[in-house]
C-alpha cells in the first residue's frame, strides 16, 4: 500500500510539474509570439533635445523633456561600468538575460528579512522594461519582461545592451543617461567624473528621486557607500581605496543648469527659428543650432547692462522694501518662516533675497536662503539711508525686522542692500561687415521677463535717428559746413500730424547760424526740423527705408527729423551698420548654421559681404561724412565721456526722447556696431537729465571697451570723390586762412568767403528761405 500511495503521488507530482512546464513554455510562446519588435533598440533613435550652441561651440540653450548625451560603450569609464554593474547586476556578463542565481539570492534575502528587500531585475530586464514594458508590479508584466530579456540577449551583443542602459535610464534632475547626468550633478563630460562621483551615479537607477544628491544629499550618501561596498567586494577598490573613497566629498551642483554664458534671449530666439520650420521635431531629434554670439562679447554686453541699470536705478533712490514678514509670531519655528518667505522670491544672478533681523542706525543684520545671516553695514547701506527705523518713514516704509530685502556684493566684495529694478534695458551688437549679431541681451533677466527688447521692443528713437535725416541731407545737396539756423518755431496740426507744436532745444538754448556738424554734434533740434523742411518730407521718408526702416511707422511730419517713429534696437543696429561698413546693406543674423544629431547640415547662413555681393544703398561718400559728422558727437559733442575709451575711431549718437521716456545711445567702429537702450516697460519718465549721454552711453561704454579691447584702430580712408578745404567756422565758406578743415563731395565745394553770402551757387532759393 505504501510503494503504490507513494508511486501514485509521485506520477502525480510529475503530472502535475510536467502541465505546469508545458502551459509556461505555452504561455513562453505566446508571450514571445506577441512581444514587441525590437527595431527600437537595433535601431536606437532616444529623444534628444535642442542644444543651442555660441559662435565657439559653447551650450547656451537647451531645450526638451528629455536631458540626454548620447555616448558609445567604449567612451564610458571603466570604473563607471564597475560601479553601474556592483550596483544593479555584478553577474551581467555571465547569464542570458535573467539571473537565476541571482532570483534565488533575492528570494532568500527577501524570505529571510521578511519583505521584499532586494529585487532580481538584470540590466537586460530593465533595458526590456524601459523600452517597451510599463512599472507596474504584476507577475504578467515580469514574466513579460524575463521573455523579452532572453528576446534581447538574442540579438544584441552584451556591450550594445550596456550601452543602451547608460544612455536611456532615468537618473533625476531631468537627465536620461549617465552622460546627462553627469552635467546636471557635476557639470562634467562623463569622462571626467571620477570614482566616488560614478558611484554615486551608479546609485540612481534604484530610486532616482530617493537617492538624488541635490534633494536628498544624506540618502546620497548612504546609496553611494554601498556601491562603493560592492565594487570592493566585487576587487575593483582595494581596502585603502575604500577607505579613502568613503570619506571623500562629492559637491554637486545644485543649479537646475547651467550653461557657459547668458544668452536665453539668443537660444529662445533660436528655438522660435527652429520651431518654425520643424514643430514637433523640434525637442527630440537631437537638433543643434550655432549661433554668431561670441562669448566675450555677450559677457561684455551682459555685464555692461546689468551693471549700468543697477547704477540707474541706485541714482533713482530706494522704493522701500518689497513685503514684510511677522517674526515675533507665537508658536512659529523663525527659522522655518523665514525659509518659506525666501522661497516665494527668486533671485537674479547674484542679487539675493533677505529678511531683515535687526537694524540699528549702523548696521542691519539680514537672513538670506540657507540659514545665512549676513551683517551689513556702512557702504552697503548708502541705499536705504533713509528708510532705517530712526528716520521719519511710516512703518510700512522703514527698514524694520522682517522686511523682505535684496542683497549684492559690491566691487570691493562687500554686502550692499539693493532693488530689483524696475527699468529694463536692451544691448545688441553686429559686426557691420556681413551682419552676424555678436551679442544680444533682451533685458535684465530673462527670468523675470522674457519681453526682448532688443527684437520685440518699439520705441520712440529720438535724436539717435538724426543721422538718417543728415545722410538724407547730403545726398540733397548739403554738406558738413552748411549754415543752419538754430532758432525757435512754431507749427500747426497739419505739419506736425497732431497739434501745435512749438519744438525746443534740449537745453532751451539757440545758437542761431551753425554748421550742420555742430548741430548733429550739439543735437540741436530747430536745426535738424529745418533740414527735414528743406529736403522734403516725403524724400525723407522714403530715403529712411533704404536702411531698413518701415515708412508706416515713420510718418511725414516734422517731428520725424527728431525720431518720433517707432524702432528696435535691432532695427537701429541694422541702420548704422551701413554708415560703419561704407554704405553697404547687410542684414542682421544669429544663426550661423543648423545641424541634424549626427553632424550634417540641415541649413547655413549665406549672408551678404559689404565689399562684396552687399547691396550699395548710399554713396560710400555719404557714409563717410555721416561717420565723420558723429565722430564729432563724442569728440565734442553730446557724448564726449566715450572719450575716455581712448579711440579716435568710434562714432556714434546720443538719443532722449520728450519727458525722458527713452535714452539711446548708437554707435560704432569699422568692425562692431552697438546699440543701448534703457526705458520702462509701461512708457515713463526715466527721471530729470536722464538723457541718452548719462543713461545709455554708460553701457555702450563698459560693452565696447571690452569687446574692442585687442580690436587694432581702425580710422576711416576718405574714399575717392572727397576733399578736404579750410573754412571759416562762423560763414561755413572756404577761406585760405580759416580756422577748420572741412571734409566735401568733390562736386559741392563751398563757394570762397569773398562771394555774396546771399547768392550762394551751390545753394537753391528754396534751401536758404527754409535754412533761415
Amino acid at each position: 500500500m505504501l510503494i503504490r500511495w507513494l508511486t501514485y503521488s509521485f506520477i502525480s507530482c510529475f503530472a502535475i510539474g510536467l502541465i505546469g512546464i508545458l502551459l509556461i513554455i505555452f504561455a513562453a510562446l505566446v508571450t514571445f509570439s506577441s512581444l514587441p519588435s525590437l527595431e527600437t533598440l537595433t535601431d536606437y533613435r532616444p529623444k534628444i533635445p535642442l542644444r543651442v550652441y555660441s559662435d565657439e561651440g559653447l551650450l547656451i540653450g537647451e531645450f526638451g523633456t528629455e536631458r540626454r548625451n548620447l555616448v558609445k560603450i567604449g567612451n564610458v569609464p571603466t570604473h563607471l561600468k564597475q560601479a553601474i554593474l556592483a550596483a544593479e547586476d555584478d553577474r551581467f556578463y555571465e547569464h542570458s538575460g535573467v539571473d537565476t542565481i541571482g532570483v534565488l539570492r533575492a528570494a532568500y534575502s527577501n524570505f529571510t528579512a521578511g519583505g521584499v528587500r532586494q529585487g532580481a531585475s538584470t540590466i537586460t530586464m530593465q533595458v526590456a522594461r524601459n523600452f517597451f514594458l510599463t512599472r507596474e508590479k504584476t507577475l504578467t508584466r515580469k514574466f513579460s519582461e524575463a521573455i523579452l530579456a532572453f528576446k534581447i540577449e538574442h540579438y544584441l551583443s552584451k556591450d550594445q545592451i550596456l550601452e543602451l542602459y547608460i544612455n536611456q535610464i532615468y537618473l533625476g534632475q531631468r537627465s536620461y543617461g549617465f552622460a546627462a547626468a553627469a552635467k546636471a550633478y557635476y557639470g562634467k563630460p562623463l569622462n571626467n567624473i571620477n570614482i566616488a562621483e560614478a558611484a554615486m551615479l551608479a546609485g540612481l537607477p534604484k530610486a532616482p528621486s530617493h537617492f538624488n544628491p541635490v534633494v536628498n544629499p544624506k540618502r546620497a550618501k548612504t546609496r553611494q557607500l554601498y556601491v562603493l561596498r560592492r565594487m570592493h567586494k566585487l576587487n575593483h577598490l582595494s581596502d585603502e581605496e575604500l577607505k579613502k573613497l568613503e570619506n571623500q566629498p562629492v559637491p554637486v551642483n545644485r543649479k537646475s543648469r547651467t550653461f557657459a554664458m547668458h544668452a536665453e534671449y539668443v537660444a529662445e530666439m533660436a528655438r522660435q527659428v527652429v520651431y518654425d520650420r520643424y514643430q514637433a521635431k523640434t525637442y527630440t531629434s537631437g537638433i543643434k543650432v550655432y549661433t554668431t554670439i561670441r562669448k566675450e562679447d555677450q559677457d561684455a554686453a551682459y555685464q555692461a547692462l546689468r551693471k549700468n541699470v543697477m547704477n540707474y536705478d541706485k541714482r533713482r533712490g530706494y522704493r522701500g522694501p518689497e513685503g514684510f514678514i511677522d517674526l515675533l509670531k507665537d508658536g512659529v519655528n523663525q527659522e522655518e518662516t523665514l525659509e518659506e518667505a525666501l522661497e516665494k522670491m527668486t533671485d537674479s544672478d547674484g542679487i539675493y533675497a533677505a529678511v531683515v533681523l535687526t537694524v540699528n542706525d549702523n548696521a542691519v543684520q539680514v537672513y538670506r536662503k540657507g540659514g545665512k545671516i549676513i551683517p551689513i553695514t556702512q557702504e552697503g547701506l548708502k541705499l536705504v539711508q533713509k528708510f532705517l527705523v530712526n528716520q521719519n518713514k511710516t512703518e510700512k516704509e522703514s527698514l524694520r525686522p522682517g522686511a523682505l530685502v535684496r542683497i549684492q556684493k559690491n566691487e570691493k566684495d562687500n554686502w550692499e542692500i539693493v532693488q530689483l529694478p524696475e527699468v529694463e534695458a536692451a544691448l545688441v551688437s553686429i559686426n557691420p561687415q556681413d551682419g552676424a549679431v555678436r551679442a544680444l541681451i533682451g533685458g535684465f533677466d530673462f527670468h523675470r521677463n522674457q519681453f526682448n527688447h532688443v527684437t520685440q521692443a518699439w520705441r520712440q528713437p529720438g535724436s539717435s535717428f538724426k543721422p538718417f535725416i543728415y545722410s538724407a541731407s547730403l545726398d540733397k545737396g548739403f554738406t558738413p559746413a552748411t549754415i543752419i539756423n538754430d532758432a525757435p518755431l512754431s507749427f500747426d496740426a497739419s505739419q506736425t500730424g497732431s497739434k501745435l507744436w512749438e519744438p525746443r532745444n534740449f537745453d532751451g538754448k539757440y545758437s542761431g547760424p551753425i554748421r550742420m556738424r555742430v548741430a548733429l554734434a550739439k543735437s540741436k533740434n530747430l536745426a535738424s526740423i529745418r533740414i527735414l523742411q528743406a529736403i522734403g518730407l516725403q524724400y525723407a521718408q522714403d530715403y529712411i527705408t533704404r536702411f531698413g526702416f518701415e515708412a508706416e511707422r515713420h510718418p511725414a511730419y516734422l517731428p520725424m527729423a527728431l525720431g518720433s517713429g517707432s524702432v528696435t534696437p535691432m532695427q537701429m543696429a541694422a541702420g548704422f551698420t551701413v554708415f560703419a561698413n561704407g554704405g553697404y546693406q547687410v542684414t542682421p543674423y544669429f544663426i550661423k548654421r543648423i545641424e541634424d544629431k549626427s553632424g550634417n547640415i540641415l541649413d547655413t547662413a549665406r549672408p551678404a559681404v559689404a565689399g562684396k555681393d552687399a547691396h550699395q544703398i548710399i554713396d560710400p561718400r555719404n557714409a563717410f561724412l555721416t561717420t565723420n559728422m558723429m565722430q564729432d558727437v563724442i569728440n565734442r559733442g553730446t557724448a564726449t565721456r566715450a572719450k575716455q575709451l581712448g579711440r579716435s575711431d568710434i562714432a556714434g549718437k546720443t538719443g532722449t526722447t520728450s519727458n525722458f521716456i527713452d535714452a539711446w545711445f548708437c554707435g560704432f567702429q569699422t568692425h562692431l556696431v552697438a546699440v543701448a537702450w534703457i526705458g520702462f516697460d509701461n512708457p515713463k519718465s526715466l527721471g530729470n537729465n536722464e538723457t541718452g549721454g548719462r543713461a545709455a552711453l554708460p553701457m555702450w561704454m563698459d560693452y565696447m571697451d571690452k569687446a574692442l579691447k585687442n580690436v587694432p584702430t581702425d580710422n576711416q580712408t576718405p574714399p575717392q570723390g572727397i576733399i578736404t578745404a579750410k573754412i571759416n567756422p562762423d560763414t561755413g565758406l572756404r577761406e585760405t586762412a580759416g580756422t577748420i578743415t572741412e571734409h566735401f563731395f568733390q562736386e559741392q565745394l563751398p563757394p570762397q568767403a569773398e562771394v555774396n553770402f546771399n547768392d550762394l551757387s551751390n545753394t537753391s532759393e528754396t534751401f536758404r528761405d527754409q535754412l533761415f
